[in-house]
């Protein structure tokens, strides 16, 4: 064999070996969705779900509840790139049925998927709940944190759902948030979410106080755009880039206006409920790169749908008002992806 053309094929021979399966970066996709009352279709006495049932005023069906979930499942996977999500974040399911129906009957039974679940006291019976690949995310804690207040402020509210697990080996705190809405106005309802953050911040603080180092992720419809103040003052969430300062907390939906203009839409108006905050030390952790252009809100084809009313496009909601209207959530969903560096 010539010299030459030895010195050609030992060439590539390394370059192969340089980019084999072995060595290839894994992509962990983090996903939140508030899925717009994922309900069964039982009349709970506990609870004000009586709308949701097949004789009640929105006529909810078995037929229709399964098509539901088919478009939740393909949200999903859309947002993978066709990578079953690592972690998924769920707002307003009425509870775990709904969610092991989502899994059994959807190609998410595919994957060994474990449901962290907790009833909690809202009056119409909604709760937050979080999904976790069992092969990729070692589970090693989880906690549900109660929202409520008495005084002047007197509301309870949905428990903010904490998930510790390991990805890589790294240990992170997720939480899982559904904030207090806007119903009833937002002056009127300002406060609730301010004494939400800090409930949270406190739980924060705590972690820090143990470690000052902590991995954290936060996702949630926290029913208050990102530069409010329960998060600038009450939570310490800065726009990306954000504050250097190890116990601030960075929020990526500030920066994610760049390729979406918001998560829900009122009144033609686009804002972002919907959002992801991290901890400067995920954000420079030394074992996962967060891949920004991966990252942000899914605003797919087949979650939109024309605004009749205004220029542009508006999620494609299951109901509008009493009236079903065929489409997967009145909320866009939004994710964050980290690679193996």
């Amino acid at each position: 064999m010539p010299g030459i053309l030895r010195w050609i094929l030992i060439f590539f021979a390394i370059i192969i070996a340089g980019n084999s399966p072995a060595e290839a970066q894994k992509k962990y996709n983090i996903v939140f969705y508030n899925v717009e009352n994922l309900f069964d279709t039982w009349d709970d006495p506990e609870t004000a779900d009586e709308e949701f049932t097949p004789l009640n005023e929105k006529h909810w069906t078995r037929e229709r509840f399964e098509a539901k979930i088919k478009m939740i499942y393909k949200t999903l996977i859309t947002v993978g790139s066709g990578q079953f999500p690592d972690i998924i974040g769920l707002a307003e399911v009425e509870n775990i049925w709904v969610i092991e129906q989502l899994i059994s009957k959807t190609p998410l039974n595919q994957i060994p998927y474990g449901i962290i679940h907790k009833e909690s006291p809202d009056p119409r019976g909604i709760d937050v709940a979080l999904l976790f690949r069992k092969d990729r995310v070692n589970p090693l804690d989880f906690e549900f944190i109660p929202i409520a207040s008495l005084g002047k402020y007197f509301f309870k509210s949905r428990d903010i759902l904490h998930f510790t697990g390991e990805i890589e080996k790294e240990k992170i705190h997720f939480f899982v948030n559904h904030w207090p809405s806007r119903s009833g106005g937002y002056i009127e309802t300002k406060e609730k979410r301010n004494i939400t953050a800090r409930i949270v911040r406190q739980s924060l603080d705590s972690l820090y106080i143990k470690n000052p180092d902590a991995n954290i992720l936060l996702m949630g419809d926290f029913n208050a755009t990102p530069k409010e103040k329960c998060f600038t003052n009450i939570l310490k969430a800065l726009p990306y880039p954000g504050n250097n300062e190890p116990s601030f907390l960075i929020n990526l939906s500030t920066f994610w206006t760049r390729n979406a203009d918001g998560t829900i839409r009122n009144g033609g108006q686009w804002e972002i409920f919907d959002q992801i905050i991290i901890s400067n030390n995920l954000l420079s952790n030394k074992v996962l790169l967060m891949d920004l252009e991966q990252s942000g809100i899914c605003n797919f084809d087949f979650l939109l749908e024309p605004d009749p009313n205004f220029l542009g496009k508006k999620p494609f909601r299951t109901y509008l008002g009493p009236k079903y209207h065929g489409g997967t959530s009145d909320h866009l969903p939004v994710k964050v992806c980290f690679l193996t560096k």
